[in-house]
């Protein structure tokens, strides 16, 4: 019985990875701020280290799978949290329990991001500068970050949404080779706009309700959190076995609609 930790399990994609492997006689360790096996903030430091040290405890430090799901969405305030939720979040539990997924067996990860990571270049990324300056965010600059997304005025919601998205992305195509040798894979999901409660308190934010409403796939409807467990289920399994440092994008054709000729 494969052992697997799953963050963001209470609501959304987390409980629908959660299901979906369960169904598949996966021993599933529930990370989330409430309601989950290990109650964690992932948006401090005190908090991602809780949760590493009980995956670790649980797992007896072998773990077979990892999923990232935690996330928030660009209506959180400060803005300063959705990059502390969505990028620190996901590198601090990579990094910290990359030894116990050695250790599993056929071990894998995934990270959810976003079709939004597709909307700039990391080159582009306003955040690349800080969070290179700090990986880990061991030596993350508050003040710094804090005075980017003032700049933004009042899309600074989006910017922190979107870039963080960039930025874990391109964390996960920065570490296929020391995750190839350490022997996991690891890729990410890109969903679109997936009915959640997570999208609900956007559509119910007045700053971007409206955009959501009109972002609008070539197939005209939202997906189910159970649409993103599939692609994530099959990115864990044994057939995706060569797999590794991808990103795939679920979101009913947006991405190909806005860049067709960027792949």
């Amino acid at each position: 019985m494969p052992i697997t930790a799953v963050t963001g399990a209470a609501s959304g994609i987390g409980a629908a990875v959660c299901a979906a492997l369960e169904a598949a006689d996966h021993q599933v360790i529930r990370i989330d701020l409430h309601g989950a096996d290990i109650q964690a903030d992932l948006s401090t430091p005190a908090g991602r280290a809780d949760a590493i040290d009980g995956v670790l405890a649980r797992c007896g430090g072998k773990l077979d799978r990892l999923v990232l799901c935690a996330g928030v969405g660009p209506q959180v305030e400060p803005a300063a949290r959705i990059v502390a939720v969505n990028y620190l979040g996901a590198v601090a539990l990579l990094d910290g329990l990359l030894p116990a997924l050695a250790k599993g067996r056929d071990p894998a990860a995934v990270v959810v991001s976003s079709v939004a990571s597709t909307q700039l270049t990391w080159e582009r990324n306003p955040l690349r500068g800080l969070l290179e300056a700090s990986p880990d965010g061991s030596q993350y600059d508050e003040a710094a970050l804090a005075a980017v997304l003032a700049a933004a005025g009042p899309q600074c919601g989006q910017l922190a949404y979107a870039g963080s998205k960039n930025a874990v992305t391109v964390a996960v195509r920065q570490r296929v080779r020391q995750w190839g040798a350490a022997g996991v894979r690891l890729n990410s999901v890109a969903p679109g706009a997936v009915e959640t409660p997570l999208l609900q308190k956007g559509l119910d934010d007045p700053r971007y309700g409206q955009a959501i409403r009109d972002f609008v796939a070539p197939i005209p409807r939202r997906a189910q959190p159970q649409e993103i467990a599939a692609m994530i289920a099959f990115l864990l399994g044994t057939q995706a076995g060569f797999v590794h440092g991808a990103q795939f994008v679920v979101d009913g054709g947006v991405d190909a609609m806005m860049r067709p000729t960027s792949f």
